[in-house]
């Protein structure tokens, strides 16, 4: 499997910690069977500069990882790029955090039974199904 380019997409005000935990596991000599670039914004970006930015970064990748945490509710950037990933045609997939579970509010455009727990089996399976799903750039 080509090393696959994911967007990150997550709470910015609630889920740095876990955005950055998830990051550096999934890096090289990890528990998991791949690698993930990170593609995701490093820092808060100017509201005039946003939006351009993050959809020039998502179409350079082959799929959106989105992080859902417990405050989804109050993360409009979140559903933002998941529809940014829809036009660009790159598949999404997201991943409980911060106690989220099955009952938890999720974001607009990200369907429940795209969401898996915090294994790295399982996000390792979606991964490889994502790679089959999307484009590869």
């Amino acid at each position: 499997m080509p090393e696959p380019r994911a967007f990150v997409s997550f709470d910015f005000d609630c889920n740095q910690t876990q955005k950055n935990l998830f990051v550096g596991q999934a890096k090289k000599d990890s528990p998991t069977p791949f690698t993930v670039q990170d593609w995701s914004s490093k820092s808060a970006l100017p509201a005039g500069t946003w939006e351009a930015e993050i959809e020039k970064k998502i179409a350079a990748t082959n799929m959106c990882i989105v992080l859902v945490g417990r405050s989804m509710k109050s993360a409009g950037g979140v559903s933002k790029e998941i529809a940014m990933a829809m036009a660009a045609n790159v598949p999404v997939f997201g991943v409980y955090v911060d106690g989220a579970g099955g009952t938890s509010t999720v974001p607009n455009g990200l369907p429940r039974n795209r969401i898996v727990a915090w294994d790295w089996g399982l996000i390792a399976a979606a991964v490889q199904q994502m790679m089959g799903e999307g484009k590869n750039v």
